[in-house]
């Protein structure tokens, strides 16, 4: 996703020859250094997502594509599985299979958006997908109202509806069974899945969708598919409260420009959710601050060997 090849600004070339510049068009393989707020749905003081040329009509089937993946991939998990002996039917998945079912789903999320932006032959930078750096103590205020006002809603939403606990998922994951599946679950819930969820919902499909109707029906596009795709894993009465969570993901990603304050707001909230449901309590805050910190070794490993690349100079 991001590569250390040397990047070339078209742009600024043409405009040293003296012409005016052009953009590339939508199959053009060069690279797309230049932020250019009326292509990526930003405004002038440089917010929302970074610049791309990613069709606006790949945000609406994106998704569609990547479970499609995603259940190639689970049967190419389950399948070797099955042959084995191990008992599989529609009703139940044995938890450990059901975990690397739910990793493959993830990474599939990933693979997908990579293999979009790169419709094409576009060369593809990981801080087009939203990796770059934003200013720590605004982002840090920003998160905190956002997850602040998401518990509020939430709170209100469950008094109004009567809303009852529902461990079923994370008891598919094996929660109960051994410490090794719980450390897992846990590890997929708050630091894996926040990483690729944010980057297929608010790096692509917010990013692509801000270019057709402007930010705001992008972001309840995106909220809805968001909570959409969690309707196999969570229970009805969750699907409004994770879409307008990603709503106001979005919102959060347009204030900041940057990827990285959406990742913590959502594993700050799995966090929670996933603590309550185990019943940790004063060991939540501790599952908060070792999946930021486990994300933030996660992202450092990623700049060294490349898959996070430098922000170029010329992008604000």
């Amino acid at each position: 996703m991001g590569m250390d090849e040397e990047l070339h600004d078209p742009l600024a070339e043409q405009a040293q020859r003296g012409r005016s510049p052009s953009l590339p068009s939508a199959g053009d393989a060069a690279p797309w250094p230049q932020e250019i707020a009326a292509q990526g749905g930003g405004s002038a003081a440089g917010l929302g997502p970074p610049a791309n040329d990613w069709p606006v009509w790949t945000g609406f089937v994106v998704l569609f594509a990547a479970l499609v993946l995603a259940a190639v991939g689970g049967l190419i998990v389950d399948i070797p599985a099955i042959v084995l002996g191990v008992e599989v039917t529609s009703k139940h998945t044995p938890p450990g299979l059901e975990l690397g079912d739910t990793v493959v789903q993830d990474l599939a999320f990933v693979l997908t958006a990579i293999l979009f932006a790169r419709f094409g032959g576009r060369t593809v930078r990981s801080w087009q997908f939203g990796f770059r750096p934003t200013p720590v103590r605004r982002a840090a205020g920003l998160v905190a109202i956002t997850i602040f006002a998401f518990l509020a809603f939430t709170a209100v939403w469950a008094v109004a509806l009567n809303v009852k606990e529902d461990t079923k998922l994370l008891e598919s994951l094996g929660t109960n069974d051994t410490t090794v599946l719980l450390v897992l679950s846990a590890l997929l819930t708050t630091v894996i899945a926040p990483i690729c969820e944010e980057t297929l919902f608010r790096g692509y499909i917010f990013a692509a969708l801000c270019k057709w109707r402007g930010w705001i029906p992008a972001a309840v596009i995106t909220g809805v598919l968001f909570g959409g795709v969690h309707a196999f894993s969570a229970p009805a009465e969750d699907l409004v409260p994770l879409a307008v969570l990603g709503f106001a993901l979005c919102a959060l990603y347009r204030r900041t420009g940057s990827l990285y304050p959406c990742i913590a707001v959502h594993s700050l909230n799995n966090s929670l959710a996933f603590g309550g449901l185990e019943h940790w309590g004063w060991y939540i805050p501790l599952l908060m601050v070792g999946a930021l910190a486990t994300i933030w070794a996660i992202v450092l490993a990623a700049q060294r060997i490349g898959l996070i690349s430098e922000v170029p100079a010329s992008v604000p």
